[in-house]
């Protein structure tokens, strides 16, 4: 029996985690790109960037290719970059919607 889907969601967003890993993504979306101009982009070790690439390539969502000495990344597919996009969506709202509690309560003096 394989493993259920909850389960495999549960893993994508653990794989979403960390802060690096999205930030890789985020650059990716723009075309694929060289670990060193990754590097140049996320202020991290190598060691730490090569280790985060890994964990993003187990997950399928990179995918890797060498160009001479060069490995370049890219999205594995395009429902990466929409993900990250939805994920802008929602954080949106929720900080609207906290704006608006806050405004709402100040509003009633209930602000502290």
């Amino acid at each position: 029996m394989g493993v259920p889907l909850h389960q495999a969601k549960a893993e994508l967003f653990r794989t979403l985690g960390h802060p690096v890993r999205v930030r890789v993504l985020e650059l990716l979306q723009d075309g694929p790109r060289a670990v060193r101009d990754l590097l140049a982009e996320i202020d991290v070790e190598p060691s730490n960037l090569s280790q985060q690439l890994a964990v993003l390539r187990r997950a399928g969502l990179v995918a890797s290719s060498r160009e001479g000495a060069l490995v370049i990344y890219m999205l594995s597919t395009t429902d990466v970059a929409d993900l990250l996009a939805a994920g802008r969506r929602i954080l949106a709202s929720v900080l609207d919607d906290r704006d608006g509690l806050r405004e709402q309560l100040r509003l009633e003096g209930i602000s502290r």
